[in-house]
C-alpha cells in the first residue's frame, strides 16, 4: 500500500450501515402483534356482551340479506363488519357453540390488529421517520388497552384499521411534487375512509372532519384532491342507504340512526359512565391503573406530540395532527356529555402513538442539531429512552398477568349448565332480563332468561335459576339492585361460582320451589302482571 493509499484508508469515511429494509420491518411488526394477540386469545377475556351480538349478526349476513339479531334487524351500526365475520365463517367453517363461535371470530381482529400495526409503522415512516415509525409500531404492538380491543369481537378496530390506510394513500399528496395520477390516489383515499364509515358511522368524526377542516385551513393535499377525497368517503354509505330504501327498510333504519345519534351527543345515556347509577369513570381508571397505566401515559403525552406536528410547517405531519385533533376533541365532548364508553378509547389511543412515533422523528431530528450542546442532548435522549423503556417494560408485565391466566366464566358457566340444566329452563338474569345484560345474550339459545323478582311472578314463570354476575351487580350496571340480588342469592343454594378479572364472582343459584299453598292461591287469583314481571 502507498503513502496516499494509507492516507485515504485513514480519512475515509466508516461504511455505512444498510438499513433494514420496510418489508422486513413490515413483517417482524406483523408477525410480532398477531402470535401476541393469538397467545391464549379466547380464554383471557371473558365474554363482552357486545361480543354475543355481533357473533349473531355475523351469522345473520352469512345468511343473505340485513344483518339481523333475535329482535329483527340491525341498523344501529353499518353492516361492513358483518359481512366479514360472515367471510370469515365461511373460510374457516362456524363454530358449533355461542362460545367457541366467539373466540372463532376474535381471529379476525387478532389478524386486523397485527395488519394496523404494520399501517402504523408505514404511516409513521413516510411522515419522514423510519425510527419513530418502529417505535410506534412497537407501541401499538406491546399496549396493553390496543391488545384488548384487538382481542374482542368489536367493530374498532376495523373501522382504525381502514382509516389508517386511507391515509396512508392520502398523505404522500400533501408533498411536493404530487405522486403519480394523484386523482386516482386521491380517489382510493376516500373509498378506504367510505369503508371506515361502512364499519362504523363514529369514524366520519376522525376522517371526514380531518378532512374539512384541512380544506378550511389549507393544509396538507390541494383542494382540488381533498373534494376528490371527501366525495368518494361517502361513495360506500350512501349506495348502502340507498339500498336499505330500496329494500323498503329505511323507517326502521331511521329510527336506529335517530337513536344512535340522540345517545352518541347525549340526550339519551343507555350505557357508558354517564348513565344512571353506574360507577363514576374516575373510580374506573383507578381500578384499571395497574394494566393500562402505560396507556394512560401515552394519552397524556399526545398533546404534546401534537403541538410539536402543529408547529412545524409540514403538511404531512399537520394533517396527522389534525386526525390526532379530532379524536381528542370526540373522546372530550364524550367526556363532558356524549355517551362514553371504555372502547371508544381506541379512536385516540390509535391516533394518539401515530403522532409520537411522528414527534419522535422531529425530536431525532432536532438531536442532529445539538451537537454544541451535548449535555442537553444527553439528557433528552436518556430521558426519551427511560420512558419507552418503561412503558414496554410496563406492558409487557400487564400483559402477562392477563394472557397467562383464564377469565373464561361464561364459557364454563355453560359447559356446567349444559350437564346439570335442562334446556328451557327458566333462568332470572340479575344483570339485564330478558335482554339487556350479558347473561341473557350468553344464556338465550338454550334458555328462558327474565328479571322476575317477586314470589308472584317467579312463580307464575317457573323461575328455579339464578345468574349473578357479582361485580356488574356491585358497580350498579345490572337491572337488579344489589340488595335484591343478594336477598334472592340467600334463598338458592350455590351450584356454580367461577372469579374472574372481568365480571368478578359469576355463580348459579338453584331457587326453591314455592310452597303448594301458595301455588294453589296463584291458580284461584286472576293473573295480575307486577312492573317486576320482565319476562319474555
Amino acid at each position: 500500500m502507498t503513502i496516499l493509499e494509507a492516507r485515504r484508508a485513514r480519512t475515509a469515511p466508516p461504511p455505512t450501515r444498510r438499513a433494514v429494509p420496510l418489508s422486513v420491518l413490515s413483517a417482524g411488526v406483523f408477525l410480532l402483534a398477531a402470535t401476541l394477540r393469538l397467545v391464549n386469545v379466547g380464554r383471557s377475556a371473558d365474554l363482552f356482551v357486545d361480543e354475543v351480538i355481533y357473533r349473531q349478526l355475523g351469522v345473520s349476513a352469512g345468511q343473505g340479506g340485513f344483518p339481523r339479531t333475535s329482535e329483527g334487524l340491525f341498523f344501529l351500526h353499518p353492516p361492513g363488519y358483518f359481512y366479514v365475520e360472515a367471510g370469515w365463517d365461511k373460510l374457516v367453517g362456524t363454530g358449533p357453540d355461542l362460545v367457541s363461535g366467539v373466540y372463532q371470530d376474535r381471529l379476525i381482529n387478532a389478524f386486523l390488529g397485527a395488519a394496523t400495526a404494520v399501517l402504523v409503522l408505514l404511516l409513521v415512516s413516510r411522515a419522514g421517520s423510519r425510527t419513530g415509525g418502529v417505535v410506534a409500531a412497537l407501541l401499538f404492538t406491546l399496549d396493553p388497552y390496543i391488545i384488548r380491543q384487538n382481542d374482542r369481537v368489536m367493530l374498532d378496530t376495523q373501522t382504525v384499521l381502514f382509516v389508517l390506510a386511507g391515509y396512508l394513500v392520502l398523505l404522500p399528496l400533501a408533498r411536493q411534487p404530487l405522486p403519480g395520477r394523484p386523482r386516482l390516489r386521491a380517489l382510493a383515499a376516500g373509498l378506504l375512509f367510505g369503508l371506515a364509515l361502512l364499519t362504523k358511522d363514529h369514524s366520519a368524526l376522525i376522517t371526514v372532519l380531518p378532512l374539512l377542516l384541512a380544506l378550511l385551513l389549507g393544509w396538507g393535499p390541494p383542494r382540488r384532491l381533498l373534494l376528490i377525497t371527501l366525495g368518494a368517503g361517502v361513495v360506500p354509505y350512501g349506495l348502502y342507504v340507498a339500498l336499505v330504501g330500496l329494500c323498503g327498510h329505511f323507517t326502521p333504519f331511521w329510527y336506529d340512526k335517530s337513536h344512535g345519534a340522540a345517545r352518541l351527543i347525549g340526550i339519551v345515556q343507555e350505557s357508558g359512565f354517564h348513565a344512571a347509577g353506574t360507577p363514576s369513570l374516575t373510580s374506573r381508571l383507578i381500578d384499571q391503573v395497574t394494566t393500562f397505566a402505560s396507556t394512560y401515559a401515552l394519552l397524556l403525552l399526545g398533546p404534546v406530540a401534537l403541538v410539536v406536528l402543529l408547529r412545524r410547517k409540514d403538511p404531512v405531519l399537520r394533517m396527522l395532527g389534525l386526525f390526532h385533533l379530532c379524536a381528542g376533541l370526540t373522546l372530550a365532548f364524550a367526556l363532558a356529555h356524549g355517551t362514553l364508553e371504555e372502547q371508544a378509547l381506541y379512536l385516540l389511543i390509535v391516533p394518539t402513538v401515530v403522532v409520537l412515533g411522528a414527534a419522535l422523528g422531529v425530536v431525532t431530528e432536532r438531536f442532529r442539531q445539538l451537537d454544541g450542546r451535548r449535555a442537553l442532548r444527553t439528557v433528552l435522549l436518556v430521558s426519551l429512552v427511560g420512558f419507552l423503556t418503561a412503558t414496554v417494560a410496563f406492558s409487557g408485565v400487564s400483559y402477562a398477568r392477563v394472557h397467562s391466566g383464564s377469565d373464561d366464566g361464561y364459557a364454563r358457566l355453560r359447559a356446567y349448565m349444559a350437564r346439570h340444566v335442562p334446556v328451557g329452563s327458566t333462568v332470572i338474569a340479575a344483570d339485564g332480563g330478558a335482554s339487556g345484560g350479558i347473561s341473557s345474550w350468553a344464556l338465550r339459545d338454550r334458555y328462558v332468561m327474565g328479571d322476575w323478582v317477586t314470589p308472584e311472578a317467579r312463580t307464575r314463570a317457573f323461575a328455579r335459576y339464578l345468574v349473578v354476575p357479582w361485580k356488574v351487580i356491585d358497580q350498579g350496571y345490572g337491572t337488579m339492585d344489589a340488595g335484591t340480588a343478594r336477598h334472592l342469592a340467600r334463598e338458592g343454594h350455590l351450584l356454580f361460582s367461577f372469579h374472574g378479572r372481568t365480571y368478578g364472582t359469576l355463580a348459579l343459584y338453584k331457587l326453591p320451589l314455592p310452597d303448594k299453598a301458595y301455588l294453589h292461591h296463584l291458580a284461584a287469583t286472576p293473573h295480575r302482571r307486577t312492573g317486576a314481571d320482565h319476562g319474555p
